[in-house]
């Protein structure tokens, strides 16, 4: 598919009195994580601390699943039993409000970013009269649309691949730990998504590059008409390509957590294969195939959110580095009305 690319649009600069004593607003970092460096990484520290903590308690419910089962076929002391599951929720109550705050936290600093931004767009100027009707169109777009992703992202920006990435890598090595064969036929079976996860995401970003610069190419249209809606031909045209657009986007996302999911089905099948091989011939616990089809639940879900994790990565970066371009660009210089001219009157007073 074709990519639909368009030129930076300058947005009108703020009048002087609005500016401050520098000569403009201050411009935008180049890259998403450099002004994610400049403006919150105060915060980031603290969210770092949480998502360890977060991720470390993740494999103590599964080893208390373990126990709780091999216990109650084994031993029969039921006090026991009383006492693991006692800690079972002790353990989920403390994750659960490590979670609760963790999220809070981020949405705080996501609101925080997004109110910088536009904060950042108006003192663009975008709300002065007598600017280029696209720059206009482009502001409109910024503000209402594209502020919003960006700003929801930079809140679990450097704590959401923390946080997926430990919980994968404790819980895997918890089911190698349980048994490495089992452990070794689930990891086997992520390989496929290592193939066709980058190239369906690749096209994703292709198609919402495109997308981005159409709305404001429409935002556009709608102000040059004047009517609140896109009456010119082209415009209803690009309408048209948004939708098609964000259907080829909607048939690769739901498409791709369709082989995900496969995936995951794949691996549970694999462990009760395999597992109920190996308690059958007396190479296993009961409680191991239990622990380890409850650690498979808990390895898909992170790993899904790596998944969108990065695709609403490659997303915010696109819409990033379109509006960092926008806002840098440097305004065309205002253009002076004529006047009429004045005739030069000689030897009279």
């Amino acid at each position: 598919m074709t990519e639909t690319t368009g030129k930076p649009v300058a947005l009108p600069q703020a009048p002087d009195s609005q500016r401050g004593a520098g000569d403009g607003p201050v411009p935008l970092p180049s890259g998403l994580f450099r002004y994610i460096a400049a403006t919150c990484w105060v915060h980031q520290l603290p969210l770092i601390a949480i998502t360890v903590f977060v991720f470390l308690l993740e494999v103590v419910p599964l080893e208390l699943q373990r126990r709780v089962v091999n216990d109650a076929v084994k031993n029969r002391q039921f006090g026991t039993i009383v006492l693991l599951c006692a800690a079972y929720l002790g353990t989920v109550l403390v994750q659960g409000s490590a979670k609760l705050g963790l999220n809070i936290y981020r949405g705080w600093v996501g609101e925080q970013a997004k109110r910088d931004l536009r904060h950042r767009i108006h003192a663009a100027g975008t709300a002065s009269s007598g600017t280029a009707v696209e720059a206009q169109g482009t502001a409109i777009s910024m503000i209402v649309a594209e502020v919003e992703p960006i700003g929801g992202f930079i809140g679990a920006s450097v704590s959401e691949p923390l946080l997926q990435s430990g919980v994968l890598a404790t819980v895997i090595a918890y089911i190698v730990h349980v048994d490495p064969w089992m452990g070794a036929a689930a990891l086997a079976l992520f390989v496929p998504q290592l193939v066709f996860i980058p190239l369906m995401q690749h096209a994703m970003n292709r198609r919402t590059r495109a997308r981005v610069w159409l709305l404001r190419q429409i935002g556009a249209g709608i102000i040059a008409n004047g009517t609140g809606r896109p009456s010119d031909p082209v415009d209803a045209a690009r309408v048209d390509r948004v939708f098609r657009l964000d259907m080829g986007i909607f048939k690769l996302k739901f498409t791709m957590n369709f082989l995900m999911n496969l995936c995951t089905h794949l691996q549970v099948i694999a462990a009760l294969l395999l597992g109920g091989w190996w308690v059958l011939n007396g190479h296993l616990e009961i409680g191991g195939v239990v622990a380890f089809i409850s650690g498979i639940g808990r390895v898909t879900d992170p790993w899904g959110d790596l998944v969108n994790y990065f695709r609403d990565l490659s997303v915010s970066e696109v819409k990033y580095n379109l509006l960092a371009a926008a806002l840098n660009q440097p305004a065309p210089p205002p253009v002076q009305p004529r006047g009429r001219a004045v005739p030069l009157r000689v030897g009279s007073r």
